[in-house]
């Protein structure tokens, strides 16, 4: 349990640097960016995303399976736990985003540059939020029309990020069940693709730097708990001592 809190714990220190950083700097978000940069980190955001967030989940789940292929059914366990875990996450969120009631980034602008009365928008219900949205940025040169479906999309309130609990959850929980396995290069695929997320956010205008750092601490929480259960239920996930040959003198992935 040590090891693994230690591991999750270094790799959420990493994923808190970029939004640490992004807060201590002062950076604000504006609209204007360049769509060569804007576009990607959109597609990116995507991959959490539904419909495509289901077909990321379903994808990592059979990919750490086959990854531990030696002890399955920790896996597996691990897999509903984290499942039951995340639920339990988002839950959560969305009781905390009614007690804050923190204004997403581009809100606060319509809210400051279209006289648009804040407090109010976030009283409608959703369709009607997403018209208002609609009908605040049609016709405005510095949103695209795929930035302002986007947010016509995502009209909830700001604190915590969902998109970043997600990410989160599962680059944490490559580091600490697949670290010992030696696929370095998943692990570390995760972090990034984890920090691309949660970099995506904050260009787009959905999310503050606290956000996301909110979202990875809850996520830390959820992972080594999900572990320590699942190590308590199918026994430690280290691979016993016949298998050891075998992964030491395996490549790194």
């Amino acid at each position: 349990m040590l090891q693994i809190a230690i591991r999750t714990c270094s790799a959420a220190l990493f994923l808190l640097l970029m939004p640490a950083l992004v807060w201590l700097s002062g950076w604000a978000w504006t609209p204007g960016m360049s769509d060569l940069i804007l576009r990607p980190f959109y597609a990116i955001t995507e991959t959490v995303s539904a419909p495509w967030g289901l077909l990321t989940n379903i994808v990592l789940c059979l990919w750490f399976l086959w990854c531990l292929r030696y002890r399955i059914k920790p896996a597996i366990v691990l897999v509903v736990l984290l499942s039951a875990a995340v639920l339990t996450g988002q839950g959560v969120k969305s009781y905390v985003k009614r007690q804050v009631q923190e204004p997403r980034p581009y809100v606060q602008w319509l809210g400051k540059t279209q006289s648009m009365d804040v407090t109010a928008f976030y009283e409608q219900k959703k369709k009607a939020r997403s018209l208002q949205v609609k009908n605040e940025v049609q016709g405005n040169a510095q949103i695209p029309d795929w930035l302002g479906k986007s947010w016509q999309a995502d009209t909830g309130f700001s604190f915590p990020s969902g998109h970043t609990m997600f990410a989160a959850s599962w680059a944490l929980l490559g580091v600490g069940l697949l670290w010992p396995r030696r696929h370095y290069k998943t692990a570390a695929a995760l972090l990034v693709w984890a920090s691309l997320v949660m970099g995506s956010r904050l260009l787009l205008g959905m999310h503050w730097p606290r956000d996301l750092m909110a979202s990875v601490g809850i996520s830390w929480v959820l992972v080594t708990l999900a572990c320590w259960l699942a190590q308590r239920l199918c026994g430690p996930f280290a691979p016993p001592p016949e298998e050891q040959e075998e992964i030491q003198s395996r490549e790194p992935e």
